[in-house]
């Protein structure tokens, strides 16, 4: 497979082929929405068993080959993800959205007063206790090569996954 981020096709392929590379996919709503010839958004969902969900916003600059910013969700949902009346992603991945229990969350916001984050700055990943607050590196994420791989393996480590 080429590099995902060197072209719109190749990126889509990545996505929309995710589930045939990782059999712990069980259902994808991902899609891209453009925004230009080189410039779009991808966002959805992806359901693991267990009902765990991952929410996904990626901002992608396919000119410079680059995510220029992600914000990605991890959560055990109160609802079955079989459930005929399970939310949108655009209602579901809302951080008000409350049928969900959060179990982490990754986001590439800055915090350059942070000096605990500085060695992966923007990259940072919310943990519990005190989810809003309590932040780690995130060494493994990055705006130049696809991160959905790691979190999916990462999911796939979680108890009943």
């Amino acid at each position: 497979m080429p590099d995902p981020l060197s072209s719109l096709e190749a990126y889509q392929t990545f996505i929309y082929t995710l589930s045939e590379r990782f059999p712990s996919i069980r259902r994808s709503t991902l899609v891209y929405v453009p925004g230009g010839d080189l410039f779009g958004r991808v966002e959805g969902i992806l359901f693991f068993g267990g009902d765990v969900v991952l929410c996904v916003q990626e901002y992608l600059n396919l000119e410079l080959g680059v995510i220029e910013g992600y914000s990605y969700e991890v959560s055990r949902s109160l609802v079955s993800a079989d459930d005929s009346d399970f939310p949108a992603a655009a209602e579901y991945c809302q951080a008000s959205y409350t049928r969900k229990e959060k179990l982490y969350w990754y986001d590439s916001f800055p915090h350059p007063n942070d000096p605990a984050l500085a060695a992966t700055d923007p990259h940072h990943k919310h943990i519990p206790p005190e989810i809003k607050h309590h932040r780690i590196p995130a060494p493994d994420l990055s705006f130049t090569r696809p991160n959905l791989p790691f979190l999916i393996q990462e999911i796939e480590q979680l108890p009943g996954s």
